[in-house]
């Protein structure tokens, strides 16, 4: 179903639709939270939150920046899904208001308790997941409602990140539970919009190969995807697992290739979502590689993190942000080099000597983000450009001679 039309908005044009705060405040947040990291991890900066510095670093990256996204995207396709109106104005800036809070929260910034920490830092998915549920229930588009599990799931998998730094210190198994519900997310929504995109793209330039749609092989695939990653939730080091992470990633990989991906390259948009969804793929299998002892627990978990996580959340930003503000969604030269220097940043993390690798990925990461901003901040604060009224003039008899 295509997205209402809405009608006139008074107020800013930064809260007339959900993505516009949403991905502004994600762009802000991961160009700022990485060198803030660089300097606690370095010693430089002290914060006074209740994690310690790995977990504050790896629980604001899967909960804090990925979460305004996954709100985003949300609030950007239940209208388009429902055919209802979208969450806008005062409501939308409450909804970023919590957000922030939650952010402050975690870093310190506030002083409270754990206990009050975690119920602020889990209000923004509380709201996000009962306006989402609301808003598909109310349109009867029940066979949207499978995306409501994941995202719940994924506020479970936060609430136990908190509790387990409550009771032990640090994470674990809520570090792993973000992880796997974070893939599952664009394991799922990937699967859906990718083949989409690239399939309305062939059509319109000629015969040719076609994504595969959604069959048997996509349902069984996402169907062992999701219980091999709560068997890694579960049971991390063990060689069934990993066997299965194995497993996962290559059908996943085969997903990718059904999609022909490899027709659509000239459009770098197409190939962005393609290429972060290779990432989660390899991340998966690395992960794999690290439950049977091959590999370390960094390699899979930036390949996923970085490349397939950041990847994907950057390139559905891009494009969303271009497509709902009236803009062709075609790539230009910063747009092409934010999402290249976030996908070097994943393979320098991965490859290079933790000593120097570390530093050189932040720098490519923040650089893609400071990019995103300087080309898209000024797109989602301001309103859709003017549409251009279509010549219904006829043309004259004789052409001019001027």
């Amino acid at each position: 179903m295509s997205s209402p039309i809405l009608p006139p908005y008074a107020g800013f044009a930064l809260f007339s639709y959900g993505f516009r705060p949403l991905f502004l405040l994600a762009g802000v947040f991961a160009a700022l939270v990485v060198p803030l990291w660089m300097g606690v991890w370095s010693g430089s900066v002290v914060l006074d939150g209740p994690f310690s510095t790995v977990d504050w670093h790896i629980h604001e990256m899967l909960f804090g920046y990925t979460s305004a996204v996954i709100a985003g995207f949300l609030f950007t396709a239940i209208p388009s899904w429902t055919g209802r109106m979208p969450t806008r104005g005062w409501p939308l800036m409450g909804l970023t208001a919590l957000w922030l809070a939650g952010r402050l929260a975690v870093a310190g910034a506030i002083a409270l308790g754990p206990f009050a920490v975690m119920v602020i830092d889990s209000a923004f998915m509380v709201a996000i997941g009962a306006m989402v549920t609301t808003q598909i229930v109310a349109g009867r588009n029940w066979n949207n409602l499978k995306v409501v599990v994941p995202v719940l799931l994924y506020l479970a998998a936060n609430i136990t990140f908190h509790l387990e730094v409550m009771a032990q210190g640090q994470a674990d198994v809520g570090r792993r539970l973000g992880f796997a519900m974070v893939a599952l997310l664009i394991l799922l929504i990937g699967g859906r919009i990718i083949p989409s995109f690239t399939r309305n793209w062939l059509v319109k330039r000629g015969p040719g190969a076609l994504p595969k749609p959604f069959g048997q092989f996509d349902a069984g695939s996402l169907a062992l995807s999701a219980v091999v990653l709560i068997g890694w939730v579960i049971w991390p080091q063990t060689a069934i697992v990993g066997g299965g992470l194995m497993l996962t990633g290559a059908l996943q990989a085969s997903r990718l290739l059904r999609w022909r991906g490899w027709r659509a390259w000239s459009e770098p948009l197409l190939g962005m979502l393609h290429l972060a969804f290779a990432f989660v793929a390899a991340g998966l299998i690395a992960i794999g590689l690290t439950s049977v002892g091959l590999l370390p627990a960094a390699t899979g978990l930036h390949l996923l993190g970085i490349g397939g996580v950041g990847g994907m959340t950057l390139a559905v930003m891009m494009r969303a942000s271009l497509g709902h503000t009236g803009r062709p969604t075609e790539a230009g030269v910063a747009v092409s080099a934010a999402f290249g220097a976030v996908a070097v940043a994943a393979l320098v993390r991965v490859l290079a000597p933790a000593s120097v690798g570390l530093w050189i990925a932040a720098a490519f990461w923040t650089f893609g983000f400071a990019l995103f901003l300087w080309h898209f901040a000024p797109i989602l604060a301001r309103p859709n450009p003017a549409r251009r009224k279509p010549n219904t003039a006829r043309p004259s008899a004789a052409p001019s001679t001027e």
